[in-house]
């Protein structure tokens, strides 16, 4: 039986990442970027589908985990009836090749261990070459090669390799695993007891960059590290996740590849880096934006791979029987080809929070964003497919209408405050016109709310959004009485449901999924900002208590299993937690209010 997906934890090396689990075992790994094939996949099928493990040989042991400190070196020790043991994992941040470290550390008595090493290669569906030469091991498939150099002799057998061998205190056991491509020669040796400490020293170094002071700093702090984690230091570029097909409902189809960047996550992730004082994190992930996004803006997307690439065909791998039987498995994404209205605005705030938060300014980027805009004015009014990348028809989503009045109003705002070009009446005429109808067309007056699109009676999360980014003020009715509505019906077991999959004519899939956690957290702000603080707090400390021993989040939270659930770990989840996390701890705004519109629209 699988593990748990909290039972993972994340090292990488700001180009790519592995999931290790609490039993030693690393069952995911894509080289050499996040979005490359897997040469370990177990995560999404069976051993058979590659892994490599590192743990006590004898049955029954127990086993603790931490980082050591704010860093991606993570520690694991197993306890047996006859000692103590430690791993400690870790991805030296990438110089050349990708590497992955592993040191066994005796603690007390002597403990039994064993490593089993079975790569596979194109997901798991390749079973490589493997050769022996003393302590090393190569195998090659393909394009693909790996070395694995130890301390110790691996023998094959049953098309994996293995060794068995005892650890007393004070002893070490080194392995190191390398990547390279299979018509070049293996990378360099390198010492593992020095990458450890470099590894550790790199992200101390780092994390001792933040500036951030408010309260849950060591929630905060983790999450940040995880961000780095997630970046693909060359572009600038954040990955969602470093998985692909973790479920939304265990035993269900909603599984999709998150290892792309998502224009959602532009605004969130500049002001969760500023905020701690990674200015240079955040210019990489704003210069990799307006790269990506440069073009003809009828040709916008919801997501880029983590270089701007735009090609993020959709296919299954059909020899995986996914995460707990969660199949199909996807790579790709085909939701890429959506038209999502909000993205537009997520980019023009995007431009406009990189100016207001004193970054320097790339001269492109006004251009941009008139560009965007220009092409919106012509196509607001019309469906699409909204946020959550429902797979059903078109809607008028209030939420895309919303962020298209975001679009409007920061250039607006550019062009009010920052002294830049453009036609401002027009604009201010069509910030108007798109306010109007989504208060006359997006509201439910007999409850009091707001609606997932034009003329549905169903709710959506992303109404929590509304005050946030300034469309209506925390003090107006409707802004009241759409939170409350939220409460309500999208709660289960106290968490938020993006919106009923079951009901909801827009979704077109099968029902079924879990809490989406970023959600939880949208409630906590809106909660705060309706003057609610003590829910808020408490909302905060139950989401914070659904995280992993590590710290690390998912997308969602199944309340009926009580486990995480979805891609992880998940960084909208912890962006969203930095930004609830400076809310209410008083550090600014932590959202993207700019600034409030009255019922009229006006700005108060």
């Amino acid at each position: 039986m699988s593990l748990r997906i909290e039972d993972y934890g994340l090292i990488g090396d700001t180009h790519t990442a592995a999931l290790v689990g609490a039993h030693g075992s690393v069952d995911w790994l894509c080289l050499p970027r996040f979005d490359s094939p897997a040469c370990f996949a177990a995560l999404l099928g069976t051993d058979d589908n590659g892994f490599w493990s590192v743990a006590p040989a004898e049955q029954g042991f127990e086993s603790t985990r931490r980082y050591r400190g704010p860093s991606l070196v993570l520690e694991t020790e197993f306890r047996t009836s006859h000692g103590e043991a430690r791993v400690v994992d870790c991805m030296p941040v990438r110089r050349d090749h990708p590497r992955l470290v592993r040191v066994v550390e005796g603690i007390r008595g002597e403990v039994k261990m064993r490593t089993r090493f079975k790569p596979r290669f194109d997901y798991g569906r390749t079973r490589p070459w493997v050769s022996r030469d003393g302590n090393i091991l190569r195998a090659a498939a393909g394009p693909d090669a790996l070395e694995l150099r130890s301390d110790l002799p691996l023998r094959g057998h049953d098309f994996e390799h293995s060794a068995e061998f005892t650890v007393s205190a004070g002893q070490t056991i080194a392995f190191v695993l390398s990547s390279h491509s299979s018509w070049e020669p293996p990378p360099p040796a390198i010492d593992a007891s020095t990458e450890l400490m470099g590894t550790e020293k790199w992200w101390r170094d780092w994390a001792g960059r933040s500036t951030y002071r408010g309260d849950w700093s060591d929630d905060v702090e983790r999450s940040l590290i995880t961000l780095m984690g997630l970046t693909y230091m060359p572009t600038g570029g954040i990955v969602a996740a470093p998985t692909t097909s973790l479920p939304e409902f265990l035993g269900g189809v909603r599984n999709w590849d998150y290892r792309y960047c998502w224009l959602r996550d532009a605004s969130l992730t500049l002001d969760a880096l500023m905020a701690a004082g990674y200015v240079r994190e955040a210019l990489g992930w704003r210069d990799w934006l307006l790269r990506a996004v440069a073009g003809d803006p009828e040709d916008l997307q919801i997501m880029y791979g983590v270089s701007g690439e735009r090609r993020l065909d959709e296919y299954q791998l059909e020899w995986l029987s996914g995460y707990e039987g969660s199949a199909p498995v996807r790579v790709g994404n085909a939701a890429s080809g959506q038209r999502q209205l909000d993205v537009y605005g997520e980019t023009i705030d995007a431009v406009y929070r990189a100016r207001k938060l004193g970054m320097p300014s790339e001269r492109h980027s006004w251009a941009i964003a008139r560009q965007v805009l220009d092409w919106l004015e012509s196509h607001w009014r019309e469906p699409d497919d909204g946020l959550w990348e429902v797979r059903g028809p078109r809607q008028n989503f209030v939420h895309s209408k919303v962020m298209a009045w975001v679009a409007v109003d920061r250039i607006v705002r550019s062009i009010e405050e920052l002294g830049l070009d453009g036609p401002v009446d027009r604009y201010r005429k069509m910030r108007s016109d798109i306010h109007d109808e989504v208060c006359r067309d997006g509201f439910d007056a007999e409850r009091n709310t707001f609606t997932q699109y034009y003329g549905s009676r169903q709710l959506d999360a992303a109404l929590l959004l509304i005050p946030q980014v300034g469309f209506l003020p925390p003090t107006d009715p409707r802004v009241v009485g759409t939170v409350e509505a939220v409460q309500r019906e999208l709660l289960h077991d106290g968490f938020v449901m993006r919106y009923i999959p079951d009901e909801s004519a827009a979704d077109g899939l099968p029902p079924g999924e879990g809490a989406f956690l970023a959600c939880s957290f949208w409630l906590v702000d809106g909660l705060e900002m309706i003057g609610r603080r003590k829910e808020a707090e408490q909302l905060f400390e139950r989401l914070l208590s659904l995280r992993n021993d590590l710290g690390l989040f998912s997308e969602e939270y199944d309340p009926v299993n009580r486990r995480l659930i979805g891609n992880f770990p998940q960084a909208f989840t912890h962006l969203a937690l930095i930004a609830s996390a400076k809310r209410l701890s008083g550090e600014g705004l932590a959202s993207r209010t700019v600034g409030s519109r009255d019922s009229e629209g006006h700005e108060e």
